[in-house]
Order: C-alpha cells, then sequence, then structure tokens
C-alpha cells in the first residue's frame, strides 16, 4: 500500500540547492577561462580547428 514521503526539512532544501547553484557557477568559470584561452591563443588542451577555408584562399 502507498505511503505518504515524510516532508523534506528547509535545511536539506536549502543545502541541495546551494550545491546545484555551486555547480553551476564552478561550470561557467570553467567555461568563460576556455573561452578566454581560445581567443588570446595561448589554448594548449583544447583543440580548436579554426576557419580552414578561409586560410587556403
Amino acid at each position: 500500500m502507498a505511503v505518504p514521503k515524510k516532508k523534506t526539512s528547509k535545511s536539506k532544501k536549502n543545502m541541495r540547492k546551494a550545491t546545484w547553484k555551486r555547480k553551476a557557477v564552478v561550470a561557467a568559470q570553467k567555461a568563460l577561462s576556455l573561452g578566454k584561452s581560445v581567443l588570446t591563443g595561448r589554448s594548449n588542451s583544447f583543440v580548436y580547428p579554426g576557419n580552414e577555408e578561409e586560410e587556403e584562399e
């Protein structure tokens, strides 16, 4: 038979939400850092193909 779930406390809900938001901030910082390194040409770990058609012409 189905049993109702227990209510989650505010602190547990807030902890989960804070962890989720922290992951988003870290991912955004990494993406911005990678974008900056690609634009400056200092990127060693990221392979960027560029526009091969324009270079050939």
